[in-house]
């Protein structure tokens, strides 16, 4: 084979190689659609903690809702983030979750929902230090809550400075918090968890369309026997 023919050989392979990790980039980065319950069951031994990641975004930027605030989850099994609230995790289980947080906030209009109630130590952490209370009148105020009402559980998400991140999922280089808390799950059933934070715009007070909508600020827990 000529040099031509050998260099024009590896100029294809190497596009070849390029073009298949582009796509398995855009694979991890491209959010699933909402179908169903991710599955966590599976995904440590019995008796060792769950871990859950989900991200909290201004505006979800897709979908028949593209300007409404939703929850995405970390999918344990593809890597990708998925537009579904509905976990199906194991009973009596430690569940680690982290949250990243990449909307706004301002001041709650009830500060009971500034404190940290349920969790494992009866705290949380931000940005990796400690707190049990947040007083939304500083800083950038409170975006939204992680609360599952049946546990008694609840966890204020601290606001970024404004919303750059208009398509979700967001990423790294958008400004974000880091939340992290543990809890431990009860026995077999369905638990709805939900953010009571109205941060629904356009609607009466805040609530109403997402807040009111699976797959945007509320779902399930489906706990099963592990």
């Amino acid at each position: 084979m000529s040099k031509g023919g050998r260099l024009a050989v590896v100029l294809v392979a190497f596009l070849v190689v390029a073009g298949l990790v582009v796509f398995g980039v855009a694979q991890l980065l491209v959010p699933g659609v909402p179908g169903g319950v991710v599955n966590f069951t599976d995904t440590q031994a019995a008796g060792q903690p769950v871990h859950l990641t989900v991200q909290t975004v201004g505006s979800i930027g897709f979908g028949n809702h593209p300007t409404w605030v939703s929850y995405l989850v970390k999918n344990p099994h593809t890597g990708k983030w998925d537009h579904d609230t509905s976990w199906e995790l194991p009973a009596n289980t430690v569940i680690d979750m982290t949250v990243y947080q990449y909307d706004s906030g301002s001041p709650l209009r009830n500060q009971e929902w500034g404190q940290v109630q349920g969790t494992i130590g009866r705290d949380a952490t931000l940005n990796g230090k400690s707190f049990k209370v947040y007083d939304s009148y500083t800083g950038n105020g409170v975006g939204h809550t992680f609360a599952i009402p049946a546990l008694n559980l609840s966890v204020p998400m601290v606001g970024v400075a404004g919303n750059p991140c208009a398509v979700a999922p967001c990423h790294f280089n958008s400004p974000h918090n880091i939340e992290t808390f543990s809890f431990k799950t009860p026995g077999p059933g369905s638990y709805n968890w939900q953010c009571f934070v109205p941060c629904a715009l356009g609607y009466l007070f805040g609530n109403g369309g997402a807040m009111s909508t699976q797959n945007y600020m509320g779902g399930e827990l489906e706990v099963v026997a592990s």
